[in-house]
């Protein structure tokens, strides 16, 4: 399968929703969601449990069909043209799905085939994803014999046999092991760099700033927002200030210092005598000026200096209010297992 010719209409997306709802009973999983993935980059969409990540990902894949709203994959209309568009995707969701009376390279040499490679291709194709995921020993046994590490990576490997051109991953590396983990994302890494779409949704922070180049979140069905990761830093808490003063001693003095002078906008310094550093909120290259010309009247020598963003753990909790680990309400996606 080959990546397919690029749609005029789609502007350069290789996927377009507008407006997507979808209800099950009086639970909304997609409450009016617009979202654009770009050609040839990598999707990010995080949220609490029952947000919405996995409805949306399965009525991108034509697996449910939406109440309303529009949504093409590919220059294909999921509701109007879901045969064409099942041929250009991967999907691999959140449960391993493979045949397990089968052995790991039957499945994959099978989905080749349906998917119209020929045999030669299929064979290739096969051997060379078994290599890739680790799994050429265990090539020849039932699937049923694998570990639950090595079903996954089997699954992975037969969402990737077509060469899809766009990718959906729902949370696909949880329970891998790291070095699996990083295997995984080296292949997605790779499919992009030869042209793929990939949609991730996931919990892992690292997992979205190792990939992701542009992520969106998810809650109560809605989209509460989307940028570029360091983006969406800069918009929850600016930066913080880290200073190091050249005598470890003089850390609680600085501390004081700061706090007795009440600086316009400046709250909450914290010094961390186990890494010799007083950490500084701050929001303006002008707070920055304030900090160091203060404690330089003040007499203090500073060894070093420097600012970073929030993490994007913390990210997450100021725009949902929760941990990315937290569960929140899971009808959603208990309704969602029983539909399918």
């Amino acid at each position: 399968m080959t990546r397919y010719d690029k749609d005029p209409r789609t502007g350069g997306n290789a996927v377009e929703v507008r407006g997507l709802v979808k209800h099950y009973g009086a639970t909304k999983a997609l409450d009016g969601v617009d979202l654009d993935v770009r050609e040839g980059t990598v999707l990010g969409v995080l949220g609490p449990n029952g947000a919405g990540k996995t409805t949306l990902v399965r009525v991108l894949s034509t697996l449910l069909q939406p109440d309303s709203g529009t949504a093409s994959v590919a220059g294909y209309n999921v509701l109007t043209q879901p045969r064409q568009l099942r041929r250009v995707i991967g999907l691999t969701g959140q449960y391993a799905s493979v045949d397990e009376k089968l052995s790991g390279w039957e499945n994959l040499y099978m989905i080749g085939r349906l998917l119209d490679l020929s045999r030669k291709d299929a064979r290739l194709r096969s051997d060379e994803l078994l290599e890739r995921f680790s799994l050429t020993d265990a090539a020849k046994k039932p699937a049923m014999t694998y570990s639950g590490g090595m079903r996954r990576r089997l699954d992975l490997a037969a969402s990737m046999i077509g060469n899809p051109s766009v990718l959906f991953l729902d949370e696909p590396t949880t329970g891998l092991d790291p070095r699996t983990r990083n295997e995984v994302w080296d292949e997605v890494q790779r499919m992009v760099a030869e042209g793929a779409t990939v949609l991730i949704t996931t919990q892992y922070m690292e997992e979205a700033e190792q990939l992701a180049n542009e992520l969106t979140v998810f809650d109560k069905g809605k989209v509460i927002a989307n940028g570029k990761v360091n983006e969406l830093k800069a918009k929850v808490g600016g930066r913080t200030l880290s200073i190091q003063p050249s005598d470890p001693a003089e850390l609680p003095a600085m501390a004081r210092a700061l706090s007795e002078a009440g600086l316009d906008g400046i709250a909450g310094s914290q010094a961390v005598p186990d890494e010799g550093v007083l950490n500084v909120p701050i929001l303006s290259d002008e707070q920055l000026t304030a900090v160091v010309g203060l404690l330089a009247a003040r007499g203090f020598g500073i060894s070093h200096i420097g600012t970073h963003l929030p993490s994007l753990d913390e990210v997450f909790l100021a725009i949902t209010g929760q941990k990315p680990t937290d569960a929140q309400d899971e009808t959603t996606d208990q309704v969602q297992e029983a539909a399918v």
